[in-house]
């Protein structure tokens, strides 16, 4: 198929559809008109859509993990004890590595070894090999709406056979997982076999069934500018809603200057509704999702709980509508049970006691949002106009370019020129704006707000900043001052 952001036609899916059932023996499991009525008897309090519509309406930040077990009874557990004892509100199910790869043969093997050793010997659930059943073992055992979180360039199996497994939730996008997770995987290819998982997704909602879907927003989580985030998660969303997508989840990652984190979530919502406006998808319903830090933690647990409080309050004075979670094991590999339910507890905790409190928009915020909008406009624009007015063509191209580029990601779809670095007040800035379409007075702000950190420092500006300040929180800081 050629690649353009063009609803596909029922005859393109369905031959499609044919091949990807075919991969492995659970496809044939799948039945969508069974699925779609099977999805009409799941309650209302276990629906992620309606749960996320409610919590817009209301206000709340809601609470989501990461977690995923290879057995299914043992996920099951895990679930619940996140849910009753993490209070969490909102539940992820967490795909392995072979599965997230369609090595589905080693992810049996995983199932196996895990039987035998009476302990997940995998780093997620492998959904596609437990199959329809085994899914819904996992949907009817927990009392809280699911998500299938991942990071798969080919999600397309995966996503047929936990959505007719009871999903109401899926996350992923054919750039944001992609360019941050594969090294030689096209971004025609991601983007396509994408746009098969989004009209899955949209030939649900034809049929009465609203699934939540949601582009991964943080990238490579390190230090990535709100307006290249932005920019990909917007792109994501429109090529989404194209597809019949009804309710979008936009994420962004946190970077750890609280004017600028809430400047970000607030840039986000306001583009997002004048992009998804101008480009003719006005009844898409738009949440947001904050992702507490995504770089390195310190190993010490006291001081990594201080980072996770760090993002509650981000997320919660920025009014996100749900915020995904960390632990203190964060340093230290896959956590245990009881620190992914200390993390959620810490962060609802601080949920709670600002969920009154407004976030003053005063100057700054006002200018930081306003610097984010223009940087970020910079970029979509370019890409329409590279496109020729197809976002879907001009992604590619822009990627090519350079006019998209995502940090620190492995794939060599990325021109990886950009370099940022942190201000000296603690905003991630860049040091190197590389082939970003910016206007020569956003290239100035830039250059500008790194040589006031340089002067305050004692330093020239130059790529050690980068490399302090990947390690800055890590190491006790957020801005990685010389020692």
């Amino acid at each position: 198929m050629e690649l353009r952001n063009k609803r596909w036609s029922e005859q393109e899916f369905y031959a499609m559809r044919e091949e990807v059932l075919q991969q492995w023996p659970t496809g044939r499991e799948v039945d969508f008109g069974e699925a779609v009525k099977y999805h009409e008897s799941i309650p209302a309090k276990r629906h992620f859509a309606k749960r996320l519509v409610k919590a817009k309406k209301n206000g709340e930040t809601l609470t989501q993990p990461r977690a995923g077990v290879a057995l299914i009874q043992e996920h099951i557990n895990l679930l619940n004890f996140l849910s009753q004892e993490g209070e969490a509100d909102l539940l992820p199910t967490t795909i392995d590595s072979y599965t997230r790869q369609n090595q589905y043969k080693e992810a049996q093997n995983g199932i196996d070894e895990s039987r035998r050793a009476g302990r997940s010997l995998l780093n997620g659930f492998p959904a596609v090999n437990h199959g329809v059943e085994g899914v819904r073992k996992v949907v009817e055992s927990v009392n809280a709406p699911l998500q299938v979180r991942h990071g798969t360039p080919d999600a397309r199996l995966l996503t047929e056979i936990t959505l007719a497994g009871g999903f109401t939730a899926y996350e992923g996008g054919g750039i944001s997982y992609n360019i941050p997770y594969a090294k030689n995987v096209s971004l025609e290819k991601t983007i396509l076999d994408w746009q098969y998982c989004d009209r899955l997704v949209g030939l649900y909602a034809e049929h009465g069934v609203e699934i939540n879907r949601e582009p991964f927003g943080p990238l490579t989580g390190t230090l990535v500018p709100p307006s290249v985030s932005h920019a990909v998660a917007i792109i994501e969303g429109m090529l989404a809603a194209e597809q019949g997508v009804k309710n979008i989840t936009l994420g962004y990652g946190q970077c750890g200057n609280l004017i600028q984190d809430v400047a970000a979530i607030k840039a986000l919502e306001q583009l997002a509704d004048e992009y998804f406006r101008e480009n003719g998808y006005p009844d898409c319903v738009l949440t947001t999702v904050f992702h507490q830090w995504m770089g390195g933690f310190p190993q010490d647990e006291a001081k990594a709980f201080a980072v996770i409080s760090w993002g509650a309050a981000a997320a919660a004075l920025a009014k996100a509508t749900k915020v995904i979670v960390k632990t203190p094991h964060e340093a230290l590999g896959i956590p245990t049970k009881e620190a992914n339910a200390q993390g959620l507890k810490t962060t609802k905790q601080l949920i709670n006691m600002l969920r009154d409190q407004m976030f003053p928009i005063t100057k700054d915020v006002e200018d930081e949002i306003a610097i984010i909008k223009a940087e970020t406009r910079c970029l979509l624009n370019k890409v329409f106009e590279l496109g020729q007015g197809d976002c879907a063509i001009g992604a590619v191209r822009a990627f090519q370019a350079g006019v998209l580029d995502v940090p620190f990601a492995p794939s060599k779809y990325n021109l990886n020129k950009i370099l940022p670095a942190r201000d000296n007040q603690g905003a991630v800035r860049l040091f190197d704006t590389g082939n970003l379409p910016f206007t020569p007075d956003i290239i100035d702000f830039h250059q500008q707000k790194m040589a006031e950190r340089g002067k305050a420092e004692g330093r020239n500006p130059s790529f050690q900043m980068v490399i302090d300040d990947i390690y800055a929180i890590s190491h006790g800081r957020l801005v990685g001052r010389p020692r």
